[in-house]
């Protein structure tokens, strides 16, 4: 929350909320009021000056002064506050090379540099992390081990190699992990990595810790090759997995070194592994912590009695799935649950599924419902619907608060098109209503999304005339429409390739109340003031619904639909060959008398100031 609201400054460390100790309204921590630390602010001012400060190597990239010096946990904080703001670059990246910044935690998270640019910034430093996650696809993952193989001390002494969703070439050989015998820590979550790239890193000397969530992986026997070492092993949606159950667990079984395991899917894959490892006794003798969220057939009974057979457990993962109800996980002391029983198993899944898009949903759904009949204030979890709901839909935020709109926008855009459940959905329309006015007609031209935009929300409002449903979704679609297409020839553009006036005309034929018919008329009297576009709206279908909402008693509707008869008369070459039909509608603009006081002016939005020129378009 702190970064949304000061998108400058990278994010604090925040401590989650802990629901189950809030259950009486205990105070919340207000850690978000805590300056900034000093060290933070000066590496911000000097991020924001790095072009004044540094001269321009030949080459076009940047240089330190000769006699700057930064200490290595410095030279960590600045690079990391540099990815962070999104200024890393080719062109800034080469301040890390030489020897004034002394490196070892390196993270260039959805960085977009180039091979040889992370090969001169940073392969000649002492690393021992590395967290490159989605990486742009300049900066592949053949390229990263190699730049890293290049320094024979980081091959010995990296432990940590974080490669998440970071791009593989289609004819890429195999991943020489192996060169990295250091390494203690690796993530692969979301990458094309292949049973034989498994092979490969299953020799790694010191490897503790795996992730291969959501990889091409087919077979995880290599895994018994570290069986006497790896102690964490999570692959979470491993949905390419060709082996059978009993294979599976004959490999599980073989890890007797496993503290924690993570075997959690998404509901839809319908995967019952789970519910077989949990009927195993001599499996898994050392866990203290197993996700299985998302698995089928699990029940209660099972899961506390293969907790009971194993007392050390600290944490059990239950989202989604129809564990979780029985007071023994709220009985049983110093476990935690990852589920959506309770708060405070909802309080965790929060808390422990950020980056797993399937379990938040979830998470966020399981809150909204139990949030709806609660009685007492639980200052904790107010906390988190702040965080994860209210501050996409409060409309004072959007409006007040200073953040990057363009890239909250796309964010919203994206997640409309993604067909969500009915709440979602009406949550993504109102955040795009409400951005919509915060955009400039440029930035609204950038917008990528903008035409999937136009078109998933077209669909929604044709949808809601099929079925006759006036409701608020229906309400917050048509404002958004407006709100997309006010001063932009682009939205505009999309409406019409969209068949919007055709389902706009549907609509008007449907619904007879003023707040759907303003709505519609404001944004057809957008289409009305881009000039190349004005001519679509002169049709008889078209003419007809807008003139006869001339003589509503509502002021906003009446005006709107002057407003569209004005802009259109304007133009008389629209109406080379109907001449007599201007003329007709020209006359009933001004027998209805419709002319704006300035208040009115003001609050119509410009509408009713294309009605002050029907007069001269008598003429």
């Amino acid at each position: 929350m702190v970064h949304f609201l000061h998108p400058g400054h990278t994010p604090r460390n925040i401590v989650p909320p802990e629901a189950q100790k809030d259950a009486l309204g205990c105070c919340v921590v207000q850690e978000e009021a805590s300056p900034y630390t000093l060290v933070n602010i000066c590496l911000n001012v000097l991020i924001a000056n790095l072009e004044k400060l540094c001269s321009e190597r030949p080459d076009g990239t940047l240089c330190l002064p000769e006699y700057w010096s930064f200490p290595q946990e410095v030279a960590d904080r600045f690079l990391r506050v540099m990815t962070w703001q999104g200024k890393l670059t080719d062109r800034t990246a080469s301040i890390f090379r030489g020897n004034q910044m002394k490196l070892k935690l390196v993270n260039i998270q959805k960085a977009k540099i180039s091979t040889a640019a992370f090969i001169k910034a940073f392969c000649h430093h002492k690393l021992i992390e590395l967290n490159a996650t989605a990486v742009h696809a300049d900066l592949p993952v053949p390229d990263i081990i190699s730049g890293l193989c290049s320094n024979s001390w980081i091959q010995q002494n990296l432990r940590c190699l974080l490669l998440d969703s970071t791009s593989i070439p289609q004819n890429s050989r195999l991943l020489f992990f192996s060169q990295l015998t250091g390494l203690r820590i690796l993530s692969v979550f979301n990458v094309c990595f292949h049973t034989e790239d498994l092979a490969n890193v299953s020799q790694l000397p010191r490897l503790e810790s795996l992730d291969i969530s959501n990889t091409l992986v087919t077979d995880i026997s290599a895994l018994l090759t570290c069986k006497d070492r790896l102690k964490s092993l999570t692959m979470h949606y491993l949905k390419c997995l060709s082996m059978t159950k009993p294979q599976i667990l004959a490999v599980i079984r073989g890890l007797t070194c496993l503290l924690h395991l993570d075997i959690s899917v998404h509901r839809q894959l319908k995967s019952d592994l789970a519910f077989h490892l949990l009927q195993q006794k001599d499996i898994l003798p050392n866990v203290v912590s197993l996700d299985i969220s998302g698995g089928s057939c699990i029940t209660d009974e099972a899961v506390e009695l293969f907790i009971q057979q194993r007392p050390a457990m600290q944490f059990v993962g239950l989202l989604a799935t129809d564990a979780g109800t029985s007071d023994f996980f709220t009985a049983k002391q110093g476990l935690r649950v990852a589920g959506g029983a309770s708060m405070s198993q909802i309080s965790e899944a929060l808390s422990r599924y950020r980056n797993r898009s399937c379990f938040m949903k979830e998470a966020l759904c399981r809150l909204f419902t139990e949030t709806f009949s609660m009685e007492v204030t639980m200052p904790a979890i107010l906390k988190l619907q702040k965080n994860c709901l209210l501050s996409l839909t409060n409309s004072r935020i959007l409006v007040d608060v200073p953040f990057d709109r363009f890239d909250a926008a796309k964010f919203v855009m994206r997640w409309l098109c993604k067909h969500e459940n009915p709440k979602m959905q009406t949550m993504a329309v109102s955040v795009t209503s409400i951005l919509a006015l915060q955009l400039s007609p440029e930035q609204m031209a950038q917008l990528e999304e903008l035409f999937m935009a136009v078109k998933e929300l077209l669909a929604i409002v044709k949808q809601k005339t099929t079925k006759n449903l006036d409701d608020v979704t229906l309400l917050f679609t048509l404002k958004a429409l407006w709100n997309l297409t006010d001063g932009s020839p682009a939205a505009c553009k999309h409406f019409i390739e969209n068949q919007g006036l055709e389902i706009f005309i549907q609509v008007l034929e449907t619904f007879s109340e003023s707040a759907i018919q303003s709505k519609v008329l404001g944004l057809l009297n957008n289409i009305a003031e881009i000039r190349e576009l004005s001519s679509k709206l002169v049709t008889e279908d078209a003419l007809k619904h807008i003139s006869s909402l001339l003589c509503s008693r509502e002021m906003e509707v009446s005006y709107f639909a002057a407003g569209i008869i004005a802009h259109l008369t304007s133009d008389r070459q629209l109406w080379i060959s109907r001449d007599f039909q201007r003329r007709a509608l020209l006359q009933d603009l001004i027998s209805q008398d419709i002319f704006p006081t300035p208040w009115q002016l003001l609050s119509t939005r410009g509408s009713a100031l294309g009605t002050m020129g029907c007069v001269s378009c008598l003429q």
